[in-house]
């Protein structure tokens, strides 16, 4: 009887922390930005605002299967159980609601009108239609490289050591040198273990895969243009996403660069477009700016530094205000 009693104890204790693991909570104050180069940023400058010039500090509660985060102005509620996303409005005191399903479509709809557009840009360059492209896609590769720098100063309290993680796509069985590619170098701090922060990790790794692609800092329609223009951008984006859930240490202050590599076939059929005559080449050489004609360029910066982190969330960190009323 003894035993059984044990037992079931035992199993009842074990419940209680796999209960308490799923319900790690952790609320955050971060500063974040995002830099858009080059032809892309052009392209959606529109969209940014004052906000991407200037960075935005924003504050994030996680619990479960529940995130909310705010700005002065917005605020999201990303509910992973309930596949629901609640962007609230707190001058005009609403809110609406999208489905994962619905919002998944958005982007895909953004993604093909920023290819439309993508493409209607080229042929002003060019004077020429982007031929439709009948092979099939090469295979990619994607190598992976971490470094420790040895370097290391103080961020939000902690101690915090430099780590330097590379991430370059590029064709199977050929170098980025001859075959162009992507480059992604993420240039973190990394402070001590904060298990609530890998939470807040997971988290985003977790709606990452079901509404891909999405990433703190850039829009639907952002993203959308950077995919239309740049589609190894997305491979880049998952590797990391994977990687920063493995790592040893919270990233307290991060700088991550998307860089584009051209093969020397891309350069130089950009650069028989660019110095052709007629109109065509007069119009690439007005649109193409010295800094895309380079084998190697930046697409764009993610910039991003928690400013204070605490390990209690309360139930109004993760609601909508009472006095808010839903908008269609």
């Amino acid at each position: 009887m003894k035993r059984q009693i044990k037992a079931g104890a035992l199993a009842v204790s074990l419940v209680v922390l796999a209960v308490t693991a799923t319900q790690a909570e952790v609320k955050t104050r971060d500063r974040s930005q995002v830099k858009f180069e080059g032809m892309l940023g052009r392209m959606v400058g529109m969209f940014g605002g004052k906000a991407a010039k200037e960075g935005i500090v924003s504050t994030s509660a996680v619990k479960g299967d529940r995130k909310m985060t705010t700005t002065d102005t917005t605020g999201r509620i990303v509910d992973l159980a309930e596949e629901k996303v609640y962007e609230l409005d707190f001058k005009k005191k609403s809110y609406t609601v999208v489905t994962f399903a619905e919002l998944r479509q958005q982007l895909k709809d953004a993604q093909e009108k920023a290819q439309r557009e993508a493409d209607k840009a080229a042929k002003e360059e060019t004077g020429k239609e982007k031929p439709e492209n009948k092979e099939k896609a090469p295979e990619m590769e994607v190598d992976f490289d971490v470094k420790e720098t040895g370097q290391k100063k103080a961020i939000a309290g902690y101690d915090a050591r430099e780590v330097v993680m590379t991430i370059t796509v590029r064709e199977k069985g050929k170098t980025l040198e001859d075959s162009g590619g992507l480059v992604v170098t993420s240039d973190m701090w990394l402070g001590p273990e904060v298990p609530a922060m890998k939470e807040l990790a997971e988290f985003e790794m977790r709606y990452w895969k079901a509404v891909a692609p999405e990433t703190t800092g850039v829009s639907p329609e952002q993203m959308a243009a950077v995919l239309a223009t740049y589609p190894l951008v997305k491979q880049g984006m998952d590797r990391l996403n994977r990687e920063k859930v493995n790592l040893k240490g919270t990233p307290l202050s991060t700088v991550t660069t998307f860089d584009a590599v051209k093969s020397p076939q891309q350069a130089a059929k950009e650069t028989e477009s660019s110095s052709g005559g007629g109109l065509s080449g007069m119009l690439a050489r007005k649109v193409m700016k010295k800094e895309d004609s380079k084998p190697r360029a930046t697409i764009f910066t993610l910039t991003g530094e928690t400013l204070e982190i605490a390990t209690a969330v309360s139930a109004a960190d993760l609601a909508i205000p009472p006095d808010f009323k839903q908008s269609k």
